[in-house]
């Protein structure tokens, strides 16, 4: 299930976060997607967390935005809207048992934690799923997020620290996807000939789809991240293969 969290524009022009991307480029990724594109010829992207019912519980993909104090207020639209969206699809956050935290940057993990100087998981039953190479990072990534989510997590003995791929308990496998961030992961879905790969920000725009070799400004490490996102766009399915995105405009995209 897409959650949604929020929508608004990015805060650089896309051609600064894409500065390889030639104009037939650009018009293939907006024909593609045009509602990425605002009517001031901004970058448009939504906000989005994912999450999956099944009968061991519920795991939930990414965190979103967060509330108005969140530590992505400095160019998120906070408050975001994920609790009214778990809502509307019958979750509590007492439901979720496990909250995959795809990488450390805050328009994903602003839910995990809530209260400011009365920190508390927002997700009280769930453990957290954080690569090791992650919070190694994430001096590097965001110190903020050290006291703000990890300390918090911490202290509730709920984080769990991943070395690579691993598979989850209702038989979903987190699939190591560095490069955007040290240890960026993403989330692979089976059922039956199908597979649904959940990014992160394995890509963050249309154009990155069409082209995976296009490098994103604010990828950690670009070649890894581009052996990343060939490596998941290329996967072998029998039947269809979805991709389950937090940014583009429709949640859901079939390859």
């Amino acid at each position: 299930m897409a959650l949604a969290d929020g929508a608004g524009p990015f805060f650089s022009p896309r051609s600064e976060a894409f500065p390889d991307a030639t104009a037939e480029q650009w018009a293939a990724a907006d024909r593609f997607d045009p509602g990425a594109l605002d009517a001031d010829g901004s970058w448009w992207l939504r906000f989005r967390a994912f999450a999956i019912r099944g009968d061991r519980g519920v795991t939930l993909i990414d965190a979103g935005i967060g509330p108005a104090d969140s530590p992505a207020a400095s160019w998120a639209p906070v408050p975001g809207a994920l609790p009214a969206s778990l809502a509307a699809a019958g979750i509590e956050p007492s439901d979720v048992d496990t909250v995959v935290l795809t990488h450390l940057h805050t328009d994903h993990v602003g839910w995990a934690v809530v209260g400011g100087e009365q920190a508390r998981p927002y997700f009280p039953n769930a453990a957290y799923l954080l690569q090791r190479a992650e919070l190694d990072a994430v001096e590097e990534i965001n110190p903020q997020l050290r006291t703000a989510v990890i300390d918090p997590l911490r202290k509730t003995d709920q984080l769990r620290l991943l070395d690579g791929d691993a598979p989850l308990c209702g038989g979903e496998r987190v699939y190591a996807t560095p490069g955007h961030t040290p240890g960026h992961q993403s989330v692979l879905v089976e059922s039956g000939r199908d597979l649904v790969a959940v990014t992160g920000d394995l890509l963050v725009h249309a154009v990155q789809l069409l082209h995976p070799e296009l490098a994103y400004a604010h990828e950690m490490d670009a070649a890894r991240a581009r052996t990343s996102r060939e490596r998941v766009l290329h996967q072998r399915v029998a039947g269809t293969f979805h991709l389950a995105t937090p940014h583009l405009t429709e949640p859901f995209i079939a390859r």
